[in-house]
């Protein structure tokens, strides 16, 4: 079996080397390259064609979510993982968007990061534990202070079955397969879900999952 080959991408060399270490212990995982901004990320990418990136949010030139963006809309077949401080859901809705499969605090990378790195090789989604719980609890406190019901308890069986499958970043085609429906089926059950939650996108509905603890 081939090993995971990975870039590191943080600004921070004492970062880098850390996640190194971290990383090269495990067997099944090959550290390919480095960079220490958003723009030599894209040529590492680019020359060393890895399976992940681990890349860090705020690098210089240019920052990790638009150094992701530019890898997504590159179509270059490599899944990125965001490293960030922060833990609100703007940054981490930013970071889905921009085409991000995984989102882990720098606090915990070190104990997260293998697991998130074996996740999304495998084509899941990972977050750090602290954020689902922040987005979950945060959301509990607005349904209450708002004094509203949770549109989740209003979803049918097969609709919430539809959303733990976008939260784990499944394709329309895969969810027509698990579920054996049709792919269009699955796009109007998806815009119906979209329009109980008041979502508009299938990142802030992956965001939903997140906060509903669907996903981890």
């Amino acid at each position: 079996m081939n090993p995971i080959r990975i870039v590191l991408a943080d600004d921070h060399t004492i970062m880098r080397h850390g996640l190194r270490l971290v990383l090269e212990r495990q067997p099944e995982f090959s550290v390919v390259g480095e960079a220490s901004d958003g723009r030599e990320a894209i040529d590492v990418v680019i020359r060393e064609n890895p399976d992940i990136v681990v890349m860090d949010i705020a690098m210089p030139l240019l920052n990790g979510i638009e150094a992701a963006k530019r890898i997504h809309e590159e179509r270059l077949h490599c899944a990125v993982v965001i490293l960030s401080m922060h833990s609100d859901e703007g940054y981490i809705l930013k970071a889905l968007k921009a085409g991000a499969r995984g989102y882990l605090l720098k606090d915990s990378a070190e104990s997260d990061l293998i697991q998130a790195i074996r996740a999304v090789s495998s084509g899941k989604a990972f977050f750090s534990p602290a954020v689902s719980k922040v987005l979950a609890d945060d959301y509990v406190r607005q349904l209450q202070r708002r004094s509203v019901e949770d549109p989740y308890d209003l979803l049918t069986a097969r609709e919430r079955e539809l959303l733990q499958l976008v939260g784990e970043l499944k394709s329309t085609k895969d969810i027509a397969n698990i579920l054996t429906i049709s792919p269009h089926t699955v796009d109007t059950h998806r815009q119906r879900l979209m329009q109980k939650l008041n979502v508009h996108s299938i990142p802030e509905l992956i965001l939903y999952a997140m906060r509903k603890g669907l996903i981890s």
